[in-house]
């Protein structure tokens, strides 16, 4: 049963899936008051514990306190409502690369009751209509610098009425910055409901057609107060970094409601490339990083010329599986775990993981407190420990699609089906075999794409690699490797026979790649993550 809300405009109850499409939620351990807001917890609540004076951001060349957020994002609040005119409820996009305007403006909109949608600087005018029209935006904030793009959006757009830019930079020299200067430094937040919807979240669409996934206020909560406290262990000393945008919730989490939450600090980048992420580690003693294997392998080539990235202490790997050779270099020159994880956009964040004392190569970990995982069967039943099949997971938070679109495909019988494949072992830890859709049968034989990427990964020749089945007329599916050489490696027939021949020494000789082609690079999100489809559909 919802709470009363707190929202004037009620498009976001109103497009809540249908109650009896919900999964089931296991709320027990996590108890907030009926109404909170949670750019209230993460701010003016910090202040108020003592936390004014602690750095909360760090970007653009500046360090920014919590109560110096707290202003700033109360200064902001006043200006939705005075100025521009949000109503609780009202949907607000955000437009920017990583920055601390970014999360000021986040923090601001969700403090004056409205649902916010952050977005990312590389989405072009049509990708971005499809979020406008999806969910009826009314209002958007936009890095001055990023502005063209969504002016054109805006501009025969039914819905988005109100476009204002912000400077991104650290000069304040923007049409809301300059309404904000004016502004007291208090605020009155809008009292939301613990269920009232504050996020929009949109997934990768990968098909061209993105879902909409929508989150309370409490959820944003229990990803913090459980994988942050409990796995991360995360203290005021602690200073993050990483790689995954803002706009996505695995960045929305490790970036900013993460540190905020215990009172540690953020370092964010606009281009969160490996070197530019190697020199933040080394500049600001970071402990905690949250980035894709493919960024720590560049990492680790930075170690071998000498980068110091001893400070820290926690390093996250989600977005794909961790490949065994990745976690098992990081183990040999840091002594220290990496911890594979893996969440969703409709589960907002990490909900299987490994521990500081409890990991183990190529192994995803066991669930986070308050979650419930199983593998299930084509027939939807449990399938048998060692047996691949679909992964399962219920918990405290749990996927609401927009409008209910395709709810009965990712929710089915109380349970979230994320779409990838696992084995459960008999010590009950999880094993990521493939994205469902990353499983290549080949002559009746079921290969996933990782474990042959793994393979091709343990040879020293080989940089990056991606694996991708492609149609063959005798065998229905042949494995075909996208492979990327370290320096001193050359293309050449030799090496395919060479890369071929050391996976089938490595794993069972059916799944050596049949194909072997050479590239300069991968496609990639901006989080790091390689872009498979673009490999399957050039």
């Amino acid at each position: 049963m919802l709470r009363p809300s707190a929202h004037h405009d009620s498009f976001a109850r109103e497009n809540l899936p249908p109650p009896g499409t919900w999964p089931d939620l296991l709320l027990n351990g996590f108890e907030y008051p009926d109404q909170v807001n949670v750019a209230v917890e993460l701010t003016d609540a910090m202040v108020a514990k003592g936390f004014g004076d602690h750095t909360a951001l760090i970007g653009n060349g500046r360090r920014r306190t919590y109560k110096e957020l707290t202003d700033w994002s109360n200064r902001l609040a006043h200006v939705l409502v005075e100025d521009l005119g949000v109503k609780p409820g009202n949907r607000v996009l955000i437009r920017s690369a990583n920055n601390p305007a970014m999360v000021a403006c986040w923090l601001a909109a969700t403090k004056v009751g409205a649902v916010v949608i952050n977005t990312m600087p590389m989405l072009r005018a049509g990708e971005l209509k499809k979020y406008v029209e999806k969910a009826e935006v009314t209002h958007a904030l936009c890095d001055t610098r990023l502005m063209e793009e969504l002016a054109a959006c805006a501009k025969d757009s039914i819905y988005l009425k109100t476009v204002v830019g912000f400077d991104g930079t650290s000069n304040h020299d923007a049409e809301l910055d300059r309404l904000a200067l004016e502004k007291p430094v208090t605020f009155e937040a809008v009292a939301t409901s613990q269920d009232d919807v504050a996020l929009i979240g949109f997934t990768s669409g990968s098909t061209g057609d993105p879902k909409a996934t929508m989150h309370f206020h409490r959820d944003l909560l229990i990803i913090a107060d459980g994988y942050a406290k409990e796995v991360l262990g995360v203290v005021p000393e602690d200073i993050f970094v990483g790689s995954p945008p803002l706009a996505f919730t695995f960045g929305l989490g490790g970036l900013a409601v993460f540190p905020l939450r215990f009172g540690a600090a953020a370092t964010l980048l606009e281009t969160a490339s490996p070197p530019n992420i190697i020199e933040i580690i080394q500049k600001y003693r970071a402990t905690v990083c949250f980035t894709a294997p493919t960024a720590y392998r560049a990492m680790m080539r930075a170690m071998d010329g000498g980068a110091d990235l001893s400070s820290l202490r926690a390093a996250v790997s989600a977005g794909e599986t961790l490949p065994g050779p990745i976690y098992e270099e990081w183990m040999t020159k840091t002594g220290k775990p990496m911890l594979d994880g893996i969440g969703a956009t409709e589960m907002l964040h990490i909900f299987i993981s490994n521990r500081f004392d409890d990991h183990r190569p190529a192994c995803t970990g066991k669930p986070v407190s308050g979650y419930e995982v199983k593998i299930v069967g084509p027939d939807g039943e449990e399938a048998p420990v060692g047996s691949p099949g679909r992964l399962a997971v219920r918990g405290p938070i749990g996927c609401r699609y927009l409008r209910g679109e395709r709810q009965s495909e990712y929710v089915q019988d109380g349970w979230n089906l994320t779409g990838d494949t696992f084995i459960r072992d008999e010590d009950g830890y999880f094993h990521f075999a493939a994205r469902n859709d990353d499983i290549i049968i080949s002559s009746g034989y079921n290969i996933a794409g990782p474990e042959v990427e793994a393979a091709l990964l343990s040879h020293p020749a080989v940089a990056e690699c991606a694996v991708v089945g492609t149609p063959d007329d005798e065998r229905g599916h042949i494995v075909k490797a996208h492979v990327v050489l370290r320096p001193g490696n050359e293309p050449s027939d030799l090496m395919i026979k060479v890369l071929q021949d050391h996976v089938k020494a490595v794993i069972a000789p059916y799944k050596y790649p049949r194909s072997v082609v050479f590239a300069d690079s991968l496609p990639k999100t901006e989080a790091g993550k390689i872009q498979r489809f673009k490999l399957r559909n050039p």
